[in-house]
């Protein structure tokens, strides 16, 4: 049986997953390709998702495309319980909610500099509205692509792995991704 994944752009950017394949991205991209050689596997990537990494290792991305498909999710076709939207829309209006508290206590914060104040401002706000959520056309394609091949979702965002995980995907964390291509090597 032929395995099949889908793979995010964190697996080659993010330092604890690209480690496990080599030193820095591009380095990274070339150790994935000399391990994903051979094995009875198929890998995928939406264009989207192709393009952004493009943005980090540049022309490496072509060898890249021997071994990864580029293939952009049947968004139409593709059905999801609108429990999944329903709890999302919740998600969401939490983390606005928080923004708003957030730039509130920044407001009243007089004693501390605007300098300091508009970067812990910007590390909090993203923690709130971003962390462990979904937040990009990128990130949905991913999933999306996933279900769709019923392929492994293969992705260091906590966002994309707890939706992918809402949505029955089977996900697979980056960093443990090079010893499952290692086994499979060994079948």
């Amino acid at each position: 049986m032929i395995r099949r994944f889908v793979l995010d752009t964190s697996l080659f950017v993010n330092p604890h997953s690209r480690k496990q394949f080599g030193k820095d991205s591009k380095k990274a991209v070339k150790g994935f390709i000399k391990k994903a050689k051979g094995l009875n596997a198929e890998f995928f990537m939406p264009p989207s998702i192709f393009r952004e990494l493009g943005t980090f290792v540049g022309s490496i991305t072509e060898d890249l495309e021997l071994i990864v498909k580029k293939r952009a999710p049947n968004i139409y076709a593709i059905y999801l319980p609108a429990a999944v939207f329903y709890e999302f829309v919740d998600d969401v209006r939490i983390r606005i909610n928080k923004g708003l508290r957030l730039a509130e206590e920044f407001t009243a914060d007089e004693k501390t500099a605007v300098s300091q104040k508009l970067g812990k401002l910007r590390e909090k706000y993203r923690d709130a509205m971003r962390a462990g959520l979904v937040d990009s056309k990128e990130d949905f394609e991913l999933v999306i692509l996933a279900k769709e091949l019923d392929a492994a979702l293969v992705s260091a965002d906590e966002g994309v792995i707890k939706f992918g995980n809402k949505v029955g995907c089977e996900c697979v964390d980056a960093k443990k991704f090079g010893k499952i291509l290692s086994a499979l090597k060994k079948r």
